[in-house]
């Protein structure tokens, strides 16, 4: 069983964004970061996203091309 800890993600990045602003970080080079991080980021929950029914599609095109694999 996989547990997932993307609400701690988010939290800690909140609490960065929330605490650069109060240092005294522009929003504008905030902006820029969270843009440049977002294209990563969703590949990351697109590709966490396919795990789950890619595989037997793959493995029923394995056995239409090789009937001997069912023996």
């Amino acid at each position: 069983m996989k547990t997932s800890n993307l609400g701690l993600f988010a939290v800690a990045a909140a609490i960065a964004f929330v605490g650069a602003l109060w240092a005294g970080v522009p929003f504008g080079s905030l902006a820029v970061i969270a843009v440049l991080l977002l294209c990563p980021l969703m590949m990351i929950f697109m590709m966490k996203g396919m795990q789950g029914g890619g595989g037997s599609e793959h493995h029923d095109a394995d056995h239409r091309r090789d009937p001997r694999s069912h023996r």
